[in-house]
């Protein structure tokens, strides 16, 4: 295929809009959030607001921005990653908001709680324990608080008065970070969560903590504000873990999470071409849309030659094709389509692929990831 016949059909497929609830993605690409700890005191600044302008300016259609940490004692583990709660940081998201969408772009905050990835000791509240459904860490290790019911109550109402607190300010819906082995991944991971009350055992009992985050976040909002919820198999540093072996147990999952309010799953992968499951090709997002019939965003190394884990390694990463991409998303296999590290490192990557110069795209350097650019 030639090269302007390859750009056509990115700028086709790409440039379609898409319609979720109350929104409406001009385009099928979204900014996958990226922690970088650029927010002081958990306030983001002028520089925030600039930097996921200037993505939205460069044509991304939807902005989910990094993790942000809900109001709960345990949910962070840095001084530096912004939080979604206080006047100060909400008047700071406010800024980023009116900012993006002067650019022409929607938004939408990353809600999170580490749960037991939380360091000891680390800011911004020292004295709060890691905590997560067993007090265990993800290799296992007993290193932390076991939450109880009025934790998990606490919790719940964190997720359900930033979500709030998000339509309130103008954002376009909210993502619930429950994958890569934070508290909410935690409790759907057997692994885990070993608990033996209403909230362990089966898949579907692990569930039960998302579901009832999902849909209090859902009661705290207006019916069409759209509510994302993200999800992997892999946890960060086990990159083999496994939440579902079979559709079946995915099933299990993801039923409960549309039943509860999800308007959408963004389903996490290191590599967006894979097949998730043997004798189909469909990847994670491809399953879940399958099984849930709810929209689904895919992830996973896009435009890239390498995948994420070359980052902590300091490996540079090539700029590659995206005819893979086109021929899922020709097939519906699923909706969106997230851009991670090749938008942070050409903030104009969207506008260059729906224009064909993609001879412009740049590398990306793990070293972006200290810069504002």
């Amino acid at each position: 295929m030639h090269s302007s016949d390859s750009a056509a059909r990115a700028a086709q497929v790409l440039s379609r809009p898409f319609t979720l609830g109350s929104l409406t993605v001009p385009n099928r690409i979204a900014m996958a959030p990226m922690t970088r700890e650029f927010s002081p005191g958990g306030v983001p600044g002028a520089d925030v607001a600039d930097y996921y302008a200037r993505r939205a300016a460069g044509g991304t259609g939807l902005i989910i921005t990094e993790g942000t940490y809900v109001d709960h004692p345990a949910a962070g583990t840095s001084g530096a990653v912004p939080r979604f709660h206080g006047e100060d940081a909400l008047a700071g998201w406010e800024r980023v908001v009116r900012a993006v969408h002067a650019a022409g772009g929607t938004i939408m905050p990353q809600l999170w709680h580490v749960g037991m990835a939380r360091a000891a000791g680390a800011p911004p509240f020292p004295d709060a324990p890691p905590s997560g459904p067993s007090g265990l860490a993800l290799d296992g290790t007993p290193s932390g608080h076991a939450m109880n019911q009025q934790d998990l109550d606490d919790v719940i109402a964190a997720f359900a008065d930033a979500a709030a607190s998000a339509e309130r300010l103008g954002f376009d819906g909210v993502e619930l970070h429950g994958a890569h082995g934070y508290l909410i991944d935690q409790f759907l991971w057997s692994a885990t969560n070993h608990r033996t009350d209403a909230y362990g055992g089966s898949l579907r009992a692990r569930t039960r903590f998302a579901a009832e985050i999902v849909a209090a976040c859902r009661a705290a909002v207006s019916p069409d504000f759209p509510v994302l919820f993200r999800m992997s198999q892999w946890k960060m540093g086990n990159y083999q873990a496994r939440l579902a072996e079979t559709p079946d147990e995915l099933q299990a999952v993801v039923g409960p999470l549309g039943d509860a309010g999800v308007s959408a799953f963004h389903c996490s992968t290191r590599r967006y071409w894979l097949p998730e499951y043997e004798d189909s090709d469909l990847n994670l997002a491809g399953w879940v849309k399958k099984l849930s019939g709810k929209p689904a965003v895919s992830v996973g190394s896009v435009g890239l030659d390498n995948e994420f884990i070359g980052t902590f390694r300091a490996e540079q990463a090539g700029v590659t094709g995206i005819d893979r991409l086109l021929d899922r998303m020709e097939r519906d296999e699923f909706d969106l389509v997230a851009v991670g590290r090749a938008l942070l490192g050409d903030p104009e990557w969207a506008a260059k692929v729906f224009e064909g110069r993609t001879g412009e795209l740049q590398p990306f350097e793990a070293s972006m990831l200290r810069t504002l650019s």
